[in-house]
């Protein structure tokens, strides 16, 4: 009891310093997350975004281990991949002990349902969100993972509202933790269109495809379009347009 009320106590005051003043009910679930699982927000297992808790991957994986899970197959539904379209599906089993059955879950990946910062990178990403799941079912997690949010917001088709999304994430070092964040929340802020985006970083980096960029050269260009958008949002606009029209042209 002791150690889960530092661990709850920790875990407030870090949220505090990442995202300013939690509502009532977002302490009251971390709270629950706290005593329940173990989650931890210094060692990143948890995350706040629209005023709601969500579980990354790691945090995941560290409960699965926390509760000395036996074991995590995945293997690819074959009959629902095709690689020459970059679509992805897995199923992987989760067995909580060496007499479990196991639970399972299906993550599925195409271009159309993950960050364009990861194209390429499908298969990946089905693997990673059929652990997810199947993790969240053995060990009872109503909220989805972190990693799926991209996809969400992409099938939805409207951006999230901006007055919701976490206080901090300026990147002044209390906001995304990395580059694919970092841009992933300002297109989401300002209203970009991805595809435009990852030509107008293809053709600022001056490489083929933006997978032959170096980290450097992507953390330049972020920090570009930041400082832009914020500037004169209308002309990244013109710009990002212009190569809208290159790919009409070409058509």
């Amino acid at each position: 009891m002791s150690n889960c009320k530092t661990t709850f106590g920790s875990n407030v005051k870090i949220a505090r310093r990442k995202w300013g003043q939690l509502p009532s009910l977002a302490i009251k679930n971390l709270h629950e997350l706290t005593a329940r699982y173990g989650f931890s927000v210094v060692s990143g297992e948890l995350l706040l975004i629209s005023g709601n808790w969500y579980v990354t991957h790691s945090g995941l994986v560290r409960l699965a281990a926390r509760k000395h899970c036996a074991g995590i197959s995945v293997a690819p539904a074959k009959s629902l991949c095709d690689a020459a379209s970059g679509r992805w599906a897995f199923k992987a089993t989760v067995y909580k002990s060496r007499t479990c059955r196991g639970f399972v879950g299906y993550g599925d990946a195409n271009p159309s349902n993950v960050s364009f910062l990861v194209q390429g990178a499908e298969m990946r990403v089905a693997e990673t969100r059929a652990v997810n799941r199947a993790l969240r079912k053995a060990y009872g997690i109503g909220i989805c993972s972190v990693e799926e949010i991209g996809s969400l917001d992409r099938q939805s088709g409207s951006p999230p509202d901006q007055k919701k999304l976490p206080k901090n994430a300026n990147g002044n070092g209390h906001g995304p933790r990395t580059v694919r964040d970092r841009l992933c929340q300002i297109i989401r802020q300002q209203r970009l269109d991805p595809s435009l985006v990852k030509a107008y970083a293809t053709d600022f980096c001056a490489v083929k495809s933006l997978r032959d960029a170096t980290r450097e050269q992507v953390e330049s260009f972020v920090k570009h379009l930041a400082d832009w958008v914020e500037k004169d949002r209308d002309a990244v606009l013109c710009q990002l347009n212009s190569y809208m029209r290159t790919e009409g042209g070409a058509a």
